[in-house]
């Protein structure tokens, strides 16, 4: 019932003169970095399964060296301090507050028809699943992005982040990069624990 209620306040908020719009992640962090001065370099560091779409990994980077850059962290693909293993992870499915009615049937949806296919995308590595299904006239997304930071010398992990949001909203490519700003939160020593992080996106007036 929260859930439901949330995102029949958010999908409120989208309409009208709506001049703004809040994305709110669940951010989980680990560090053992000290102070980190400004300017401290990285690189990006690709599995082999993000190696092979070079051209979706090249836009989650772009997403990601916005955030690191607000942090104060310069690429240098030469001379790295750091190396940045990124991934994203996107499921589309049934919105929580969809009418249950329509999927009473034994496979999940209802005789009446009204149901349509959503599958994954998936943006880094190791990311599995079956496919899901959805009423397309109530969609529901669930994203999830990650920085992991590894001395470029000694190759240990030194920070690690995790930002989970879902929600009706579809536009991955305004989300996803405010969703790695609220993973790098309180870079290089974030609070403990998983905390609220919300930022607020200007969107057109209608």
């Amino acid at each position: 019932m929260k859930r439901a209620l949330s995102a029949l306040l958010l999908i409120a908020s989208l309409t009208g003169c709506a001049t703004s719009w809040v994305v709110d992640s669940d951010v989980k962090s680990f560090s053992s970095l000290g102070p980190v001065p400004p300017g401290a370099t990285y690189r990006f560091d690709r599995l082999p399964s993000q190696q092979a779409d070079g051209a979706r990994q090249d836009s989650l980077e772009a997403m990601a060296a916005a955030a690191l850059d607000k942090v104060g962290l310069r690429r240098d693909d030469t001379h790295p301090q750091y190396n940045a293993q990124i991934g994203a992870r996107v499921t589309a499915g049934l919105s929580p507050w969809a009418d249950p009615w329509l999927y009473d049937g034994p496979w999940g949806y209802g005789w009446g028809g009204g149901y349509g296919y959503y599958g994954r995308r998936w943006y880094g590595g190791g990311w599995y699943g079956g496919p899901v299904f959805a009423q397309p006239s109530n969609p529901w997304y669930e994203r999830e992005v990650s920085i992991v930071l590894r001395e470029a010398g000694s190759n240990r992990v030194v920070y690690e982040t995790r930002a989970r949001n879902d929600g009706p909203y579809s536009s991955s490519a305004a989300v996803l990069p405010v969703m790695f700003q609220a993973a790098l939160q309180g870079f290089p020593n974030p609070p403990q624990g998983e905390r609220r992080v919300n930022i607020e996106l200007p969107t057109a007036r209608k």
